[in-house]
């Protein structure tokens, strides 16, 4: 075989090997796409935490990419999600919409919906019978979503979101942060590069 079929050959592998170094731990630099904050303390490592609101249009327009992110990150990372209520009525009517779909384990199925309500059918949720009516419509029990809505758990969970964005050192929704340390500040838009730098903080704070 001559020199140049093998480089043709080889070629797919050089390129994978360039697209590789292209988000490698030595692009990653603290203050441009990453600062250490104060945080908040895990229950564990290894976890990517997005602060978001669904009544956000950032955080709507975001969400595939935070989806598709936590999607490379399966099986590395655990991803969790802390919805922030900034002291708005129809934004802690959202954190108990978010509650309530991890309490009945409907969150894949609802979260879609929570954000396409808002913000394509513009019907952000001003009362709790709208909360209830849209999780009947989920088909959630009624008896058990009565005893759920503005429960005593409930409270707390809100409260837990509450102290988690305050202590967080976020500056703004969506905001992911890794292991309760370090607060993510890339602009990329690019799912791989952004699963990337979770799996390298994840290293550098585990």
């Amino acid at each position: 075989m001559s020199f140049l079929s093998r480089m043709v050959r080889a070629l797919p592998l050089i390129l994978l090997a360039f697209g590789s170094f292209s988000t490698s731990a030595a692009d990653f630099q603290e203050g441009r796409d990453y600062v250490k904050v104060p945080g908040i303390p895990e229950a564990k490592s290894g976890i990517v935490r997005e602060f978001f609101s669904y009544n956000c249009p950032h955080c709507y327009h975001k969400d595939p990419l935070m989806q598709q992110t936590a999607a490379l990150l399966k099986g590395k990372l655990d991803f969790e999600r802390t919805p922030v209520g900034a002291g708005r009525p129809s934004w802690i009517l959202s954190q108990e919409a978010y509650y309530l779909a991890q309490k009945f384990r409907i969150t894949d199925q609802v979260h879609g919906n929570i954000f396409n309500r808002i913000h394509e059918k513009h019907q952000a949720f001003d009362r709790p019978q709208q909360l209830k009516d849209f999780f009947l419509a989920q088909g959630v029990n009624e008896q058990e979503l009565n005893q759920t809505l503005g429960s005593a758990d409930s409270k707390l969970a809100l409260a837990n979101y509450d102290t988690q964005t305050q202590l967080s050192g976020i500056r703004g929704v969506p905001s992911l942060l890794v292991n309760g340390k370090y607060l993510i500040t890339s602009q990329s838009s690019d799912p791989k590069e952004l699963a990337a730098l979770v799996l390298y903080l994840n290293q550098e704070a585990p």
